[in-house]
């Protein structure tokens, strides 16, 4: 993961972020690899440190970004 060594999140944003990230990993074929759960996780993690903490946004741009980085 990048960057996020400094990242700090209450109990109740860890749900959040573990809910959005499950939502968005959920939507995708079988099998997902792991590559795709990790930019996933980098995703929300990365929203999450920049404030949001809607649960469908943070599942959105993970799977819009996941998009954008494989098929681009």
């Amino acid at each position: 993961m990048k960057d996020f060594a400094n990242a700090s999140f209450s109990p109740d944003t860890i749900e959040v972020l573990t809910a959005a990230m499950n939502a968005a990993v959920a939507t995708l074929p079988e099998p997902v690899s792991l590559s795709s759960v990790q930019l996933i996780a980098e995703s929300v993690l990365r929203s999450a440190k920049s404030g949001e903490r809607d649960p469908i946004a943070l599942q959105r741009m993970a799977l819009i970004e996941l998009q954008i980085t494989l098929y681009a």
